[in-house]
């Protein structure tokens, strides 16, 4: 065979499934932290390829927004279903209940990072909604996939020499397409690149936040179940337990909490106990010992939860977020 037909072959089985195994489904995901400068502030990263895995109903604290890769997903949003192709750009806003899932026999593969609302905020008046959250821009698209890479590089945990396009942003928010090894990217650039991005994401296709739809006294009922959750979170109480103080039946109570989070009472704590334990993951504790202090079963509970809600395990979490000896070591 020669080199040009060599080549076409390679392209040909990374752009379909695997010629081995094609079988066996592909459930890979990697999250990583990356710094965006010296003052603690970071970002979280997540490099996903999956045949089958389907996330359960969850939301963010922060913005999600993915780049589609590869294959096709679906996902339920705000009332609605979108189809998500390579090349797009979806945009979740925090607190909002979503899900994903394969769209195709294909899968679908994606990277996301989940910006704080400030790092929109910052070059806007207020904080920006995105009324259409799937956008087709492919510039900016590539600009937010080089970003993610080139970050993922320098947080140590998806660093790969491979020509990727980048897109840079100008003051004007204007966009230059090249192409660069992106392995040897100097941190400072990567760090500094990306506020400009989402600037131009916010700027390009943001508008103005419309007016929430909620059931009357919806999201005070809301904030005291959280907060007795909250509270209660070793030994939760049962829904009637939680509907009589507040002088409601259970399906008063459902209806009211639905309508101000999408999901019901038991799929927040459980999402709660995830967010817990990613805070003791990251303090260093084993998936055990922050399965127990959290109120799930086991690990193996928490660990069902944790890959609904984030896509990966928490031994590989803990593994992204805990700062190996040597790292440690290089930051007196």
């Amino acid at each position: 065979m020669d080199g040009g037909a060599e080549e076409a072959g390679r392209l040909r089985e990374r752009a379909g499934r695997p010629r081995e195994g094609a079988g066996r489904p592909r459930e890979q995901a990697l999250w990583a932290r990356a710094p965006l400068g010296p003052g603690g502030e970071s970002l979280d990263l997540l490099t996903a390829r999956f045949d089958r895995h389907r996330y359960a109903p969850h939301y963010h604290e922060e913005f999600t927004v993915g780049v589609c890769v590869g294959g096709t997903e679906i996902i339920d949003y705000r009332g609605g279903r979108l189809h998500v192709g390579p090349g797009t750009i979806v945009i979740l806003a925090p607190g909002e209940v979503h899900t994903g899932g394969p769209g195709a026999t294909g899968g679908y593969a994606y990277r996301a990072m989940y910006p704080a609302p400030s790092l929109l905020a910052e070059a806007t008046a207020t904080l920006p909604h995105f009324p259409d959250p799937v956008v087709h821009d492919p510039e900016l698209a590539a600009a937010l996939r080089a970003a993610h890479t080139d970050l993922g590089a320098h947080a140590d945990r998806t660093a790969h020499a491979e020509p990727t396009a980048r897109v840079e942003l100008t003051a004007r928010v204007e966009l230059t397409t090249h192409t660069q090894l992106t392995a040897h990217t100097d941190p400072l650039e990567a760090e500094s690149r990306l506020p400009w991005l989402l600037t131009a994401l916010a700027r390009r296709h943001g508008g103005v936040r419309p007016l929430t739809d909620h059931v009357p006294g919806a999201d005070h009922i809301t904030r005291a179940v959280r907060d007795r959750l909250a509270d209660e979170l070793l030994a939760p109480p049962s829904l009637a337990e939680l509907a009589a103080p507040l002088g409601l039946s259970r399906y008063q109570l459902l209806r009211a909490f639905r309508t101000s989070t999408g999901m019901p009472p038991y799929a927040w704590l459980a999402q709660h106990r995830v967010k817990r334990a990613r805070a003791h993951l990251e303090a260093g504790l084993r998936p055990a010992e922050a399965a127990s202090l959290v109120g799930f079963a086991d690990q193996a509970h928490l660990t069902r939860w944790f890959r609904r809600v984030l896509g990966v395990t928490p031994a590989a979490y803990r593994r992204s977020v805990v700062p190996h000896p040597q790292q440690r070591s290089r930051h007196p």
